[in-house]
């Protein structure tokens, strides 16, 4: 008999963590993910919570629709990304990731933010330049970040509640990662 595989601990666990706290949000506690699981535009330097909230957003999500939106691109492409960059590296990605979206749109916008769609464009553009070889850049690389990346600069002008900031942000985080692994690991 096959066993099942735990086969992606990061990405697999964040998202057991986001369904878990939807659940208690839409079931159990009201307002939990609003009260832990959003970035605030003031932050207090002397509030603990404040600090937890930078990173914390990522796993709050506004509806189901939401969650589900973002976790069908995590899991389609984290395990592979994951396998590539191994459990560890894609956690730190995830984590500077959040911590950009999350202190950027601290000091720049007045409204909240939660969700992980950073993290869901990061892994974008991390898997178009998954395949980079030395002294050349991949042509996927270059389509996507046009497609993805110049469609949220054109919605940025939009009033839709989206936060095309967090997107081109896990866009940036993505690419600078993947060319930083890429050099990294032809100097090993």
């Amino acid at each position: 008999m096959n066993k099942i595989r735990y086969n992606s601990p990061a990405i697999l666990t964040f998202s057991i963590i986001a369904v878990g706290i939807h659940l208690i949000d839409s079931f159990l506690i009201r307002e939990f993910t609003i009260r832990y699981f959003v970035v605030r535009p003031s932050m207090s330097l002397l509030n603990p919570l404040d600090y937890f909230r930078l990173i914390s957003h990522v796993l709050g999500h506004a509806n189901w629709n939401h969650l589900i939106g973002n976790l069908t691109y995590m899991l389609l492409l984290g395990p592979m990304l994951e396998e590539k960059y191994g459990t560890s590296t894609i956690l730190s990605m995830m984590l500077i990731t959040a911590f950009s979206t999350g202190v950027i749109n601290m000091l720049l916008f007045s409204t909240g933010l939660l969700g992980a769609s950073g993290i869901v464009f990061m892994l974008i553009i991390l898997a178009s330049i998954a395949d980079i070889r030395r002294g050349s850049i991949p042509l996927t690389f270059l389509l996507v970040a046009s497609i993805f990346m110049g469609g949220e600069i054109l919605k940025a002008f939009r009033s839709d509640n989206i936060s095309q900031m967090a997107h081109i942000v896990g866009g940036i985080s993505g690419a600078v990662c993947g060319f930083l692994l890429a050099n990294v690991r032809r100097e090993a």
